[in-house]
């Protein structure tokens, strides 16, 4: 639970690199929040739960995939591929997963050896 409040603490920062773990817990753990929130919000028979926690972790979504990016030495606007359809979200899936450099890039040290803040 740590990975996603870490992410949540770092609402807007978008420099620096991110972990593969700290991305894949984050996006597991707001998948889980937001089928969560669906289910109540159709049990309730209200339909806003889901949107307005959608909109609240939209910022840190986009942050740590910017993170996630440079780990992998890549510029954070490849997050606009995500913009063609299916091919670049498949893309984008694989860069999210591949293992970041394991050496210090432009975008900092790996944040394997970085010491926790």
């Amino acid at each position: 639970m740590h990975w996603y409040v870490d992410v949540l603490k770092k609402y807007a920062v978008f420099s620096g690199r991110a972990r593969r773990q700290e991305y894949w817990m984050f996006t597991l753990f707001s998948l889980i929040i937001s089928i969560v929130l669906t289910i109540l919000d159709n049990a309730l028979d209200i339909n806003f739960l889901a949107g307005i926690y959608a909109l609240a972790v939209l910022v840190p979504s986009l942050a740590v995939g910017v993170r996630r990016l440079h780990d992998t030495s890549r510029s954070g606007w490849w997050l606009l591929l995500v913009l063609i359809p299916f091919i670049g979200a498949i893309v984008l899936i694989v860069f999210f997963a591949i293992e970041g450099k394991p050496e210090a890039n432009e975008y900092g040290p790996n944040p394997k050896h970085a010491p926790a803040v």
